[in-house]
């Protein structure tokens, strides 16, 4: 009986530390001024174009994802895309400079993508019947979505027959009759546009195809006299940008010279900083603060060729599906793909991007949604909490703890109030967070002006089951399912004392919003 009573006593006690003891964090915000500022719609995702057919590592995960094919009357994808009001949409991809658009005087036979070993991406062309396009924009207007097309850059171009590469050049002058030709049947039709890209990945070393930097900025030359011709007034002008591709300095900035001033509005580039689909270390790169932070000089030094080259524009992020051929099918689509994803969310508004794309909205292992179900995978909620509660300004955050714990903060939508993300990746450690304003040291010391009778709001995301490759995300300890009516179910916070720490569980993601924080920033 004794020893039973020892282990018994053991036990409460180790259960006794283990839940009473964590790692205090002060988290400081500088709340004078902002460091940066994103887009109203920050929050993208991407439409591609690939085919059912589209495989790789032995798997075929786009089914009917691709636009040609996607079932645009699924009640779960336009409750989805609504639920964001607005949800930017980026349209385009791998097979956009193999496209034509069946309109104006050239208007024929319309092929369809197909496998073709010597293609470019293995597919040989393909083209967009304006009847398919129409229901595309049906659906667009009905859910809000502000667009993001993406134009095929490669049309009147030849493949240098010297080079012998993987990535050979493509040379000569972008021919812009199609595209000039579907721009004008969108205006006729009174499609609203919100920005026209050229090209992709088709700069610097390119991905299958590449332009040299003096003739893509000839091309853009162009494409923006085309633009401007058509839409006069400058206020419904879209914008133009690229030149969406992997960012090469070098590249990048002769390419921002050759185009000058105000003709490249948006400054895109991908990330896949993640690397193979297939990488079986993928699950741990994710958890990874070190391996995470690496890609942070690559956003500092796009920013800085935007600073230098291209002052009137923004850096975005055009495309980003952390592992690249179609992303991880075990690790991608579930709650472990939250700890990069929304770690890139809070790193690129903080480094001065303007937006940022998710690849994709719905096809491959790496998407918002289910590709067969439509059903949302976690990081379509870490998404839309980060719309709504997370606004453009953003501020300096830093704390005195554990690399394992990320902080970001905003003024929260409203302006007033400031909204802080906290990602925990550590599996084992509990963080109690503090937060204190630069401007008093204390966010909760007594003063004349500060009196914190508001509760503060807390939105505690986590895996079911504390499987961190679980498909289901908890909100608050309860399971984020769709309604009898396939719509985004509520998303409440719970209320908690203000004077108390945020706590952040081990594999976790809380966003809270602190009111009354006395942010001169957020009041400007």
């Amino acid at each position: 009986m004794a020893s039973k009573a020892v282990i018994v006593f053991l036990f409460l006690v180790s259960c006794f530390f283990s839940v009473s003891f964590a790692d205090e964090v002060k988290v400081t915000i500088k709340s004078v001024t902002t460091i940066a500022k994103t887009d109203p719609n920050f929050i993208c995702a991407t439409l591609d174009w690939w085919p059912s057919d589209k495989c790789d590592y032995n798997q075929c995960p786009w089914g009917k994802a691709g636009l040609l094919n996607l079932d645009l009357g699924n009640k779960i994808l336009f409750n989805a895309v609504k639920a964001f009001g607005p949800m930017r949409i980026r349209i385009g991809g791998s097979l956009q400079d193999q496209l034509t658009y069946n309109v104006g005087p050239a208007a024929g036979e319309c092929p369809q993508f197909k496998k073709k070993d010597d293609g470019l991406f293995k597919f040989t062309n393909g083209c967009l019947e304006m009847k398919r396009w129409d229901q595309i924009m049906d659906f667009l207007n009905k859910t809000g979505a502000k667009l993001t097309f993406g134009l095929n850059a490669l049309m009147g171009k030849t493949k240098n027959q010297d080079d012998k590469s993987s990535n050979p050049v493509y040379d000569g002058d972008w021919e812009s009759l199609n595209a000039r030709d579907f721009m004008v049947y969108n205006l006729k039709k009174e499609y609203d546009i919100d920005s026209y890209e050229l090209g992709n990945e088709l700069c610097g070393e390119g991905v299958s195809a590449r332009i040299e930097a003096e003739q893509y900025g000839k091309d853009f030359l162009m494409f923006r006299k085309i633009v401007d011709e058509l839409y006069p007034n400058a206020s419904t002008r879209p914008i133009i940008l690229g030149p969406a591709g992997f960012y090469e300095e070098k590249w990048f900035n002769k390419f921002l010279e050759v185009t000058g001033p105000d003709v490249v509005d948006g400054v895109t580039h991908h990330i896949y900083n993640l690397g193979s689909g297939d990488d079986a270390d993928l699950i741990n790169k994710i958890q990874d603060p070190f391996f995470l932070s690496q890609i942070a000089q690559t956003y500092k030094d796009v920013a800085n060729s935007v600073k230098l080259f291209a002052p009137w524009s923004g850096a975005w992020v055009g495309e980003a599906g952390g592992a690249y051929n179609s992303g991880g099918k075990d690790v991608s689509h579930t709650f472990a793909d939250g700890f990069w994803y929304l770690d890139q969310l809070g790193m690129t508004s903080t480094l001065d991007h303007k937006v940022y794309c998710r690849q994709a909205l719905i096809g491959g292992n790496y998407a918002l949604l289910n590709t067969t179900t439509f059903i949302p995978n976690p990081d379509y909620y870490g998404a839309l909490l980060w719309h709504r509660l997370m606004g453009s300004k953003v501020l300096s955050t830093s704390h005195d703890g554990s690399a394992y714990l990320r902080a970001y903060s905003h003024c929260t939508k409203s302006g007033e109030d400031i909204t802080i993300l906290l990602i925990n990746l550590s599996n084992s450690t509990t963080f109690e967070v503090s937060v204190l304003n630069d401007m008093n040291l204390n966010l909760f010391a007594e003063k004349k002006d500060y009196v914190p009778q508001q509760q503060r709001e807390e939105y505690h995301l986590t895996p079911e089951g504390g499987d961190i490759q679980s498909d289901v995300l908890l909100l608050n300890g309860t399971p984020l399912k769709l309604t009898n009516d396939s719509d985004i179910p509520k998303m409440g916070p719970q209320l908690a004392d203000p004077t108390t720490p945020i706590r952040v569980s081990p594999d976790s993601f809380v966003y809270a919003t602190l009111k009354g924080f006395q942010a001169p920033a957020c009041a400007k």
